[in-house]
């Protein structure tokens, strides 16, 4: 769960995402405006970074403020589940990232494991839906769902690539360290119960 002073920031910077979005009179701009310089630099001063760095993190956030969505892939063979090395913080995670507008979630997660991994997949069942900020995740300046789809290997070669520095399926007793903002052990843990029994439903939140 995200502090308490996040929360507020991050309630504060949506409501003026999309005040700013509607607004129509000048002094209402004004107002929040300032109301959204007043979240940023409650993010900066308890993230102890420059409050310009995190007006950059927001540039492109227009539009009713909305939360992002975040793809996942478990992929598993001979009973070990296929991981990628992040190398933006050194830890192994489900392939996946942001998905894109135009591309539905299934196509955004197949995409993401080729450019993650190099292989081709096809998605065959949906694990999830998860609300971030319930998942046990380090906190965030956004607000994200996370969506875990189980697929399987079609084709292609394992490539590392801009992002990942390494390739690997792991059993379930030798999970490497793991990208926390991006997976966490229980549903590392989670997804291995599933793949054994195929008629779980898909969870929420």
């Amino acid at each position: 769960m995200d502090p308490q002073w996040l929360q507020w920031a991050k309630s504060l910077q949506t409501m003026t995402q999309t005040g700013l979005t509607y607004s129509k009179d000048p002094y209402d701009i004004v107002r929040y405006e300032a109301i959204r310089d007043i979240a940023y630099e409650m993010m900066a001063v308890n993230a102890h970074v420059e409050v310009e760095h995190i007006r950059q993190l927001f540039l492109e956030e227009q539009g009713h403020a909305t939360p992002k969505v975040d793809v996942r892939a478990a992929i598993f063979k001979d009973n070990s589940i296929l991981l990628v090395k992040e190398r933006s913080d050194g830890g192994w995670t489900l392939p996946g990232g942001w998905a894109d507008v135009g591309e539905s979630a299934s196509e955004a997660v197949a995409r993401e494991v080729f450019e993650e991994s190099g292989y081709r997949v096809r998605v065959t069942r949906l694990l999830g839906i998860y609300d971030r900020n319930k998942q046990g995740h380090p906190s965030s300046p956004y607000y994200i769902y996370k969506i875990y789809f189980a697929c399987e290997i079609v084709g292609g070669t394992p490539t590392p690539s801009s992002e990942t520095s390494d390739i690997a399926f792991f059993p379930q007793d030798a999970i490497p360290p793991l990208s926390l903002p991006r997976v966490t052990p229980a549903q590392i843990e989670r997804f291995f119960a599933m793949h054994q029994h195929a008629e779980t439903a898909a969870d929420f939140d």
